[in-house]
């Protein structure tokens, strides 16, 4: 919080990064102060949050599957951008007033990052769902952008340098150099797309019905997208399709694998096609920087492995991946009376 002179008030300046799975808040002068999942639980048929707002996050991620008839707890951004605006908002109501503890009266500056795919319609609907939640005013940043600045790239020099951000329901890929995208490409595929591979994958061959938690937890212990070494085993339960009678079985890490190759198959394609975009002086620079990546997605075993042996580029993690975004957001809006004018604002000064 500090005294802006210009107002004659105290402000706080937050920046957000609203993922599909889950929401981060870095606050001016504080680093990340909140790490919650993006989920709310509503009554069944209404968009009533449950509990005066208590029911958001955490909580709600606990819910997922296992709410009974009156209770529904949804997920209300799908692919990266909102799905359904009034949950939206009283979601981010919850986490900014979340962050302000005892200091309601303040309205807060909000720097979000959203994916660089998305449409005008879109933006607009992060807009109004982030005033609604009293924000004073709104900034966007796109998510390629924050990802460079969190992972430490070389953001403002004349040097090209690539960030793959594999979120929960975007994957961002992006050539930056001089302080913007030079080449780019969003696709709506990511980890979400991960954990319904793995879904169908038991569906198919087991007839075993299992619950987003769990193909989650399956990707996380025994995913991977190449060989990364011993083959494991693991026990999973669901219901039976057949008998609907609750069952567990045994699956192995090898046909996790296999079931995962099409989704990052797609992830790679976009990155090959954003390589074919670059201009050849970029091009160079990147045999020498190779390809970063961010978000959750980037966790998956052997994934950096798959990428350099389709790229040829060296491939590295940033430094804890999942904060990526949000890190960056928080750089931007430290920084943000020197770079507001390159964000886009839904007011003029």
């Amino acid at each position: 919080m500090f005294f802006d002179s210009a107002l004659g008030w105290f402000s706080l300046d937050m920046g957000i990064d609203l993922g599909t799975c889950n929401t981060l808040v870095c606050v001016r002068g504080q680093g990340i102060v909140l790490n919650e999942p993006s989920v709310v639980a509503v009554r069944k048929g209404t968009n009533i949050v449950l509990e005066n707002g208590s029911a958001v996050g955490l909580r709600a991620k606990e819910m997922l599957g296992k709410t009974p008839g009156s209770i529904t707890a949804i997920r209300p951004l799908k692919d990266g951008v909102i799905s359904d605006f009034e949950i939206t908002e009283a979601m981010l109501t919850y986490f900014i007033q979340k962050v302000h503890g005892r200091r309601r009266w303040l309205k807060p500056r909000v720097l979000i990052a959203i994916p660089s795919g998305i449409t005008a319609v879109e933006k607009q609907a992060v807009f109004h769902s982030a005033m609604q939640a009293n924000a004073r005013r709104v900034y966007l940043v796109e998510e390629p952008k924050a990802a460079a600045i969190g992972a430490g790239l070389p953001f403002g020099e004349p040097v090209g340098s690539m960030i793959v951000d594999i979120g929960g329901g975007t994957t961002e890929v992006a050539i930056i150099s001089m302080a913007d995208i030079a080449a780019s490409e969003s696709i709506r595929t990511a980890g979400d797309n991960f954990d319904e591979a793995i879904v169908n994958h038991m569906k198919k061959t087991y007839n075993l019905m299992i619950g987003d938690l769990s193909a989650e937890r399956i990707k996380i212990e025994i995913g991977s997208a190449g060989p990364t070494g011993p083959e494991t085993t693991m026990e999973v339960r669901g219901r039976d399709m057949i008998s609907g009678l609750p069952r567990k079985c045994i699956i192995t890490s090898e046909e996790i694998r296999e079931a995962l190759q099409e989704p990052i198959g797609k992830v790679i394609d976009a990155i090959t096609v954003t390589l074919g975009r670059a201009e050849p002086e970029l091009a160079a620079d990147l045999v020498e920087t190779g390809i970063c990546l961010a978000g959750g997605g980037s966790l998956l075993r052997g994934i950096d492995q798959v990428i350099h042996q389709a790229t040829g580029l060296p491939v590295r993690r940033a430094e804890d991946p999942l904060t990526c975004v949000a890190r960056g957001t928080g750089v931007l809006v430290e920084n943000l009376e020197s770079c507001k004018e390159a964000l886009e604002s839904d007011l003029d000064e």
